[in-house]
């Protein structure tokens, strides 16, 4: 297990739709390790692999006390609507109102294979989709409008490393 480095807003891999998982290797098993011990830190909700680098469809979460990951999510549904601050580790610093479903599920398999349902509303349901955003290669600052969207992007060019 080991605490991965969070890739930044505009490394390409975060943009990258990330291939779903074929098979549950050693290398899938380091994985979901890597990502529960990545996200368990105070302020982390949630955590998807290609935050850390890698472009398989998992991510890990961090709720009330509720800790898990789901490999191959679908959000399957979601209903409402919440607008509220959202922000990401991988866009450091930076917090919007976004508006998102209030509720949301998603369906995946765990380590064994087995179905694993996880659904919520307010922020679990936040990070259910900003999770699976990130698995489709899109980062929330996408559903921001266009002006927020281009001082975020800027923010960011003029804060790397």
């Amino acid at each position: 297990m080991a605490i991965r480095e969070i890739r930044v807003v505009p490394d390409p891999v975060l943009r990258t739709p990330c291939d779903e998982i074929k098979e549950i290797t050693p290398a899938v098993r380091r994985l979901v390790d890597d990502l529960l011990e990545t996200v368990d830190d105070p302020g982390r909700a949630g955590l998807s692999a290609n935050q850390i680098g890698v472009s398989l469809r998992a991510f890990s979460y961090n709720i009330d006390g509720k800790v898990g990951y789901v490999l191959n999510p679908v959000l399957e549904e979601k209903s409402g609507e919440q607008y509220g601050d959202e922000g990401c580790l991988s866009v450091p610093g930076l917090w919007y109102k976004t508006r998102r479903a209030e509720y949301a599920r998603v369906r995946g398999i765990d380590l064994d294979g087995k179905e694993v349902v996880l659904e919520g509303t307010g922020i679990m349901g936040r990070m259910l989709q900003h999770e699976c955003d990130h698995l489709d290669g899109h980062v929330y600052l996408d559903r921001l409008e266009k002006e927020e969207r281009r001082a975020a992007m800027k923010y960011m060019r003029e804060h790397q490393k």
